[in-house]
């Protein structure tokens, strides 16, 4: 008995047709119909690509690390700007590359440049923490107001307290108010010295032991000036309420710049920046260096364009 295709059969078997006819066109265009000039500009290109992507991935990890060098919050900001906008440059040369990339890619080609992809990706996340922390100059503000404003009311209190001692000198009460001031300065400036120290240092338990030691000297400095305060001659003198008012300005000040250098931006951005980040560029570049190595060692029939070194 003979069995009639009926219409459905008739369709899938057109739908099967077209089917191998565009895959048989596919084929052809991306393996024959090229002839060696047009394969030879398709490298060109796609080794042009290669090239465009690692050059924006340098400037993007320049333009990071001039961020967190900057010594103002503009210049930070603007060097931040200029590492996204490279970064969105690498993106879109990358984009570009894989719409070249033609249907008989080699395994290898396809390998490096999805090792690329999710090498940058590492790297973008890393630089999005680096920058987010280096536009903030934490420390920089730190360092600014230790030896700005804190060592400016230091100085009016040296200053208060040396009038103290020079008004004291004919009376009886010389020696103590002498000995009592020049404590008083001493843990002060003890406190001022354990500034910079506490605003580079990267260990919060380093920063405890500096702020352990601050905390004595601080109880030294109000334990003698209550001491001045208790002095019959010096009730309700004018220099020593403003060595004690230069003296709470201070520790307010103090208290601002601790907490600017706890948050450590520029230290830890820095570090960031010098360690992870450097160290993922370095392997983004060596995927990009592997992928043109592949690239150009693809064979062209007829064409013979040398042997390709790395320069790495």
């Amino acid at each position: 008995m003979t069995i009639k295709p009926g219409i459905k059969d008739f369709v899938w078997m057109a739908a099967g047709a077209a089917v191998l006819l565009v895959g048989t066109l596919l084929f052809l265009r991306f393996h024959r119909s090229q002839n060696p000039a047009e394969q030879l500009a398709l490298k060109a290109e796609r080794v042009d690509l290669v090239n465009r992507t690692n050059l924006a991935l340098t400037s993007a990890a320049e333009a990071e690390k001039s961020s967190v060098l900057a010594i103002t919050d503009e210049d930070s900001r603007t060097y931040a700007d200029q590492a996204r906008a490279a970064a969105a440059q690498v993106q879109q040369a990358y984009k570009e590359l894989t719409g070249l990339m033609p249907s008989g890619a080699t395994p290898e080609e396809k390998r490096l440049l999805d090792q690329f992809a999710a090498d940058f990706a590492q790297f973008q996340r890393i630089d999005a923490q680096v920058l987010d922390l280096a536009v903030k100059n934490t420390n920089l503000k730190a360092f600014s107001l230790a030896f700005g404003p804190a060592a400016e009311a230091i100085k009016t209190m040296d200053a208060a307290l040396s009038r103290v001692v020079t008004k004291t000198a004919p009376m009886a009460e010389a020696r103590q108010a002498a000995v009592l001031a020049f404590e008083a300065k001493c843990a002060a400036l003890r406190i001022q010295a354990l500034l910079p120290p506490h605003i580079a240092e990267e260990s919060d338990q380093k920063m405890d032991e500096f702020e352990a030691q601050m905390t004595k000297q601080d109880d030294e400095v109000r334990k003698d000036l209550s001491g001045l305060s208790a002095v019959p001659a010096l009730a309700a003198d004018p220099d020593l309420a403003a060595a004690a008012a230069a003296y709470d300005q201070f520790s307010k000040l103090r208290t601002q710049v601790l907490a600017l250098s706890r948050e450590n931006t520029n230290v830890r951005s820095l570090a960031i920046s010098l360690n992870q980040s450097r160290k993922i560029m370095f392997q983004c570049q060596d995927d990009l260096s592997a992928l043109q190595r592949v690239i150009l060692a693809q064979p062209i029939a007829g064409v013979d364009y040398g042997r390709y070194d790395s320069p790495r």
